[in-house]
Protein backbone atom coordinates (compact mmCIF):
# COMPACT_ATOMS: atom_id res chain seq x y z
CA UNK A 1 0.00 0.00 0.00
CA UNK A 2 2.00 3.28 -1.13
CA UNK A 3 1.98 6.41 1.20
CA UNK A 4 0.27 9.31 0.68
CA UNK A 5 2.05 12.61 -1.03
CA UNK A 6 1.23 15.74 0.91
CA UNK A 7 2.80 18.94 -0.20
CA UNK A 8 3.00 21.76 2.16
CA UNK A 9 3.14 25.15 -0.27
CA UNK A 10 4.40 27.94 2.39
CA UNK A 11 4.79 31.71 1.26
CA UNK A 12 7.69 33.10 2.65
CA UNK A 13 8.74 37.04 3.53
CA UNK A 14 5.30 37.89 5.20
CA UNK A 15 5.83 41.32 6.48
CA UNK A 16 8.53 42.30 3.96
CA UNK A 17 6.62 44.54 2.10
CA UNK A 18 2.87 45.80 1.76
CA UNK A 19 2.51 44.15 -1.99
CA UNK A 20 4.24 40.88 -0.32
CA UNK A 21 1.53 41.13 2.17
CA UNK A 22 -1.31 41.71 -0.30
CA UNK A 23 -0.45 38.79 -2.06
CA UNK A 24 0.28 36.22 0.82
CA UNK A 25 -3.01 37.06 2.45
CA UNK A 26 -5.02 36.57 -0.78
CA UNK A 27 -3.78 33.32 -0.86
CA UNK A 28 -4.63 32.66 2.56
CA UNK A 29 -7.86 33.39 2.56
CA UNK A 30 -8.61 31.32 -0.38
CA UNK A 31 -6.97 27.90 0.91
CA UNK A 32 -4.44 28.45 -2.16
CA UNK A 33 -1.18 28.10 -0.06
CA UNK A 34 -0.74 25.90 2.97
CA UNK A 35 1.17 28.65 5.43
CA UNK A 36 3.00 31.69 5.47
CA UNK A 37 6.18 32.94 7.84
CA UNK A 38 6.13 35.80 8.74
CA UNK A 39 9.36 38.90 8.97
CA UNK A 40 9.12 40.61 12.71
CA UNK A 41 12.48 43.28 11.78
CA UNK A 42 11.11 44.05 7.84
CA UNK A 43 8.62 47.07 6.82
CA UNK A 44 5.38 45.77 6.61
CA UNK A 45 5.37 43.12 9.79
CA UNK A 46 2.67 45.50 11.32
CA UNK A 47 0.07 45.31 9.17
CA UNK A 48 0.92 41.10 8.06
CA UNK A 49 0.66 41.02 12.20
CA UNK A 50 -2.53 42.75 11.92
CA UNK A 51 -3.87 40.73 9.72
CA UNK A 52 -3.13 37.75 11.12
CA UNK A 53 -4.51 38.36 14.69
CA UNK A 54 -7.25 39.50 13.44
CA UNK A 55 -8.32 36.71 11.77
CA UNK A 56 -6.78 34.59 14.77
CA UNK A 57 -4.89 32.31 11.48
CA UNK A 58 -3.67 29.27 12.58
CA UNK A 59 -0.95 28.75 9.49
CA UNK A 60 1.35 31.79 10.32
CA UNK A 61 4.61 31.02 11.08
CA UNK A 62 7.98 33.18 12.06
CA UNK A 63 10.68 33.78 9.51
CA UNK A 64 13.72 34.27 11.21
CA UNK A 65 15.87 37.07 9.92
CA UNK A 66 19.05 37.65 10.19
CA UNK A 67 20.11 39.55 6.77
CA UNK A 68 18.19 42.19 4.47
CA UNK A 69 19.63 41.50 1.31
CA UNK A 70 18.08 44.20 -0.83
CA UNK A 71 19.80 47.52 -1.62
CA UNK A 72 16.74 49.26 -2.10
CA UNK A 73 14.99 47.74 1.65
CA UNK A 74 17.01 47.03 4.52
CA UNK A 75 15.93 46.64 8.23
CA UNK A 76 17.60 45.81 10.94
CA UNK A 77 17.94 43.61 14.06
CA UNK A 78 15.23 43.77 17.13
CA UNK A 79 17.97 43.54 19.73
CA UNK A 80 20.50 46.20 18.02
CA UNK A 81 24.02 44.17 18.69
CA UNK A 82 26.41 45.25 16.15
CA UNK A 83 27.62 41.77 15.39
CA UNK A 84 24.65 41.67 13.71
CA UNK A 85 24.53 44.76 11.51
CA UNK A 86 26.62 46.14 9.15
CA UNK A 87 28.68 48.92 8.62
CA UNK A 88 25.43 51.18 7.88
CA UNK A 89 24.06 49.74 10.31
CA UNK A 90 21.93 46.85 8.89
CA UNK A 91 21.03 43.32 9.19
CA UNK A 92 23.80 41.90 7.05
CA UNK A 93 23.26 41.62 3.11
CA UNK A 94 24.28 38.53 2.65
CA UNK A 95 24.41 34.79 4.77
CA UNK A 96 28.25 34.92 4.36
CA UNK A 97 28.97 38.48 6.03
CA UNK A 98 26.03 37.01 9.12
CA UNK A 99 28.06 33.52 9.34
CA UNK A 100 31.36 35.53 9.42
CA UNK A 101 30.32 38.20 11.68
CA UNK A 102 27.44 37.33 14.02
CA UNK A 103 27.87 36.57 17.74
CA UNK A 104 26.58 33.08 18.97
CA UNK A 105 25.17 34.83 21.91
CA UNK A 106 23.71 37.37 20.01
CA UNK A 107 22.19 35.24 17.63
CA UNK A 108 20.37 33.66 20.46
CA UNK A 109 18.98 36.47 22.13
CA UNK A 110 17.62 37.99 18.73
CA UNK A 111 15.96 34.72 17.60
CA UNK A 112 13.53 35.01 21.27
CA UNK A 113 13.55 38.73 20.57
CA UNK A 114 11.65 37.81 17.13
CA UNK A 115 9.79 34.83 18.47
CA UNK A 116 8.31 37.22 21.36
CA UNK A 117 7.38 39.84 19.10
CA UNK A 118 5.44 37.69 16.82
CA UNK A 119 3.65 36.60 20.02
CA UNK A 120 3.15 40.01 21.68
CA UNK A 121 1.72 40.72 17.93
CA UNK A 122 -1.32 38.24 18.66
CA UNK A 123 0.24 35.44 16.35
CA UNK A 124 -0.50 32.12 16.88
CA UNK A 125 2.75 30.68 15.41
CA UNK A 126 2.49 27.42 13.65
CA UNK A 127 6.26 26.92 12.44
CA UNK A 128 9.70 28.26 12.30
CA UNK A 129 12.00 28.67 9.28
CA UNK A 130 15.03 31.25 8.15
CA UNK A 131 15.18 33.88 6.06
CA UNK A 132 18.06 32.91 2.95
CA UNK A 133 19.36 29.68 5.41
CA UNK A 134 21.12 32.54 7.46
CA UNK A 135 22.03 29.63 10.41
CA UNK A 136 22.83 26.52 8.02
CA UNK A 137 26.24 26.89 7.58
CA UNK A 138 26.04 26.82 3.77
CA UNK A 139 28.11 29.62 3.03
CA UNK A 140 31.60 28.81 5.45
CA UNK A 141 30.24 26.20 7.47
CA UNK A 142 29.20 27.43 10.61
CA UNK A 143 25.50 26.07 11.23
CA UNK A 144 23.36 27.70 14.15
CA UNK A 145 21.11 25.22 13.62
CA UNK A 146 21.95 23.24 17.07
CA UNK A 147 20.81 27.26 18.08
CA UNK A 148 17.89 27.44 16.55
CA UNK A 149 17.00 23.82 17.49
CA UNK A 150 17.31 24.29 20.74
CA UNK A 151 15.30 27.45 20.53
CA UNK A 152 12.32 25.90 18.69
CA UNK A 153 12.18 23.06 20.68
CA UNK A 154 11.11 25.53 23.97
CA UNK A 155 8.75 27.21 21.66
CA UNK A 156 7.41 23.65 20.92
CA UNK A 157 7.22 24.14 16.98
CA UNK A 158 7.70 22.59 14.20
CA UNK A 159 10.61 23.82 12.08
CA UNK A 160 11.73 23.71 8.54
CA UNK A 161 14.46 21.25 8.22
CA UNK A 162 14.07 18.05 6.10
CA UNK A 163 14.74 14.06 6.43
CA UNK A 164 15.95 13.04 3.22
CA UNK A 165 16.78 14.68 -0.44
CA UNK A 166 14.60 14.23 -3.61
CA UNK A 167 17.42 12.70 -6.44
CA UNK A 168 15.50 15.45 -8.74
CA UNK A 169 16.00 18.32 -6.52
CA UNK A 170 17.95 21.05 -7.57
CA UNK A 171 19.78 20.99 -4.52
CA UNK A 172 22.26 18.81 -5.12
CA UNK A 173 22.70 20.35 -7.80
CA UNK A 174 23.84 23.72 -6.03
CA UNK A 175 24.95 22.16 -2.37
CA UNK A 176 26.52 19.29 -4.12
CA UNK A 177 27.75 18.33 -0.50
CA UNK A 178 23.96 18.70 1.51
CA UNK A 179 23.83 14.84 2.27
CA UNK A 180 25.87 14.78 5.42
CA UNK A 181 24.56 18.61 6.80
CA UNK A 182 20.75 17.55 6.20
CA UNK A 183 21.21 13.67 8.16
CA UNK A 184 23.37 15.36 11.32
CA UNK A 185 20.60 18.56 11.54
CA UNK A 186 17.42 15.79 10.98
CA UNK A 187 19.48 13.65 13.54
CA UNK A 188 19.50 17.03 15.82
CA UNK A 189 15.53 17.79 15.38
CA UNK A 190 14.82 13.92 16.94
CA UNK A 191 17.63 14.55 19.53
CA UNK A 192 15.39 17.80 19.86
CA UNK A 193 12.48 16.35 19.41
CA UNK A 194 11.43 19.04 17.13
CA UNK A 195 9.19 17.41 14.25
CA UNK A 196 10.40 18.33 10.45
CA UNK A 197 8.82 17.52 7.00
CA UNK A 198 10.43 14.53 4.72
CA UNK A 199 11.54 16.77 1.90
CA UNK A 200 12.12 20.39 1.30
CA UNK A 201 11.26 21.23 -2.79
CA UNK A 202 13.57 24.11 -4.44
CA UNK A 203 13.55 25.92 -7.27
CA UNK A 204 15.44 28.58 -8.73
CA UNK A 205 14.24 32.38 -6.83
CA UNK A 206 15.54 34.10 -10.06
CA UNK A 207 14.05 33.93 -13.77
CA UNK A 208 16.31 31.11 -15.72
CA UNK A 209 17.61 32.29 -19.31
CA UNK A 210 14.72 31.40 -21.40
CA UNK A 211 12.20 31.29 -18.63
CA UNK A 212 8.38 32.65 -18.99
CA UNK A 213 5.43 32.12 -17.26
CA UNK A 214 4.21 29.20 -18.87
CA UNK A 215 7.13 27.65 -18.96
CA UNK A 216 8.10 27.84 -14.68
CA UNK A 217 4.11 26.54 -14.40
CA UNK A 218 4.99 23.50 -16.25
CA UNK A 219 7.79 22.72 -14.66
CA UNK A 220 6.27 23.00 -11.34
CA UNK A 221 2.97 21.27 -12.27
CA UNK A 222 5.34 18.28 -13.72
CA UNK A 223 6.68 18.28 -10.28
CA UNK A 224 3.79 17.37 -8.72
CA UNK A 225 3.69 13.85 -10.62
CA UNK A 226 7.34 12.93 -9.43
CA UNK A 227 6.59 13.76 -6.16
CA UNK A 228 7.99 11.94 -3.65
CA UNK A 229 5.79 10.03 -0.95
CA UNK A 230 5.61 11.59 2.68
CA UNK A 231 5.22 15.23 3.76
CA UNK A 232 7.48 17.67 1.07
CA UNK A 233 7.58 21.17 1.41
CA UNK A 234 8.09 24.01 -0.98
CA UNK A 235 7.95 27.49 -1.00
CA UNK A 236 6.96 30.40 -2.84
CA UNK A 237 7.50 34.64 -2.46
CA UNK A 238 4.29 35.91 -3.83
CA UNK A 239 4.04 39.36 -4.78
CA UNK A 240 1.68 41.28 -6.57
CA UNK A 241 2.30 43.51 -9.42
CA UNK A 242 4.17 46.79 -7.96
CA UNK A 243 5.90 49.86 -9.91
CA UNK A 244 8.23 50.73 -7.51
CA UNK A 245 9.31 46.97 -6.54
CA UNK A 246 9.40 45.85 -10.17
CA UNK A 247 11.96 48.65 -10.68
CA UNK A 248 13.78 48.33 -7.06
CA UNK A 249 13.92 44.64 -5.88
CA UNK A 250 15.60 42.01 -8.24
CA UNK A 251 13.48 39.22 -9.59
CA UNK A 252 10.21 40.55 -8.43
CA UNK A 253 8.59 39.52 -11.71
CA UNK A 254 9.07 35.83 -10.75
CA UNK A 255 7.42 36.39 -7.56
CA UNK A 256 4.74 37.89 -9.41
CA UNK A 257 4.55 34.52 -11.27
CA UNK A 258 4.47 32.73 -8.38
CA UNK A 259 1.33 34.91 -6.98
CA UNK A 260 -0.40 33.91 -10.36
CA UNK A 261 0.66 30.11 -10.42
CA UNK A 262 -0.90 29.16 -6.86
CA UNK A 263 -4.44 30.63 -8.80
CA UNK A 264 -4.00 28.56 -11.92
CA UNK A 265 -6.62 26.29 -12.97
CA UNK A 266 -3.71 24.30 -14.42
CA UNK A 267 -1.81 24.11 -10.86
CA UNK A 268 -4.93 23.16 -9.27
CA UNK A 269 -5.98 20.67 -12.10
CA UNK A 270 -2.49 19.18 -11.27
CA UNK A 271 -2.74 18.84 -8.17
CA UNK A 272 -5.58 16.75 -8.14
CA UNK A 273 -4.75 14.71 -10.82
CA UNK A 274 -1.46 13.77 -9.58
CA UNK A 275 -3.19 13.08 -6.21
CA UNK A 276 -1.18 15.53 -4.07
CA UNK A 277 -2.88 16.39 -0.94
CA UNK A 278 -2.39 20.17 0.88
CA UNK A 279 -1.44 19.96 3.39
CA UNK A 280 0.35 22.52 6.48
CA UNK A 281 2.12 22.50 9.56
CA UNK A 282 -0.37 21.08 11.95
CA UNK A 283 -0.13 17.41 10.21
CA UNK A 284 4.10 17.69 10.62
CA UNK A 285 3.33 18.25 13.86
CA UNK A 286 0.93 15.66 14.87
CA UNK A 287 2.52 12.88 12.73
CA UNK A 288 6.32 13.37 12.19
CA UNK A 289 7.40 13.96 15.68
CA UNK A 290 9.89 11.48 16.40
CA UNK A 291 10.37 10.01 19.77
CA UNK A 292 12.61 12.44 21.39
CA UNK A 293 16.52 10.62 22.35
CA UNK A 294 17.19 10.53 25.62
CA UNK A 295 21.09 11.15 26.44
Amino acid sequence: MSMERRLIINCDDFGQSGPMNQAIQHLLEENKASSATIMTVAPGFEEAAAWASRRNQANVGLHLTMTSEFEALRWRSLTGHSSLHDAEGYQYRTVREFEQGAEAGAVLKELEAQYRLARRAGIRISHVDNHMGSLYGIETGRSLIPQMLWKTSRWKLPVRLFRYIDPEDSLLRSLPNIERPVALASGLADTFGVPIPDYLLSHSFAKLEGETYDSFKQSIIARLYRLPEGVCETYVHPGVEDDWMEANIPNWEKRVWEFKLLFDDDFAYGMRDAGVILTDYRYVEAHLKRPRMRS
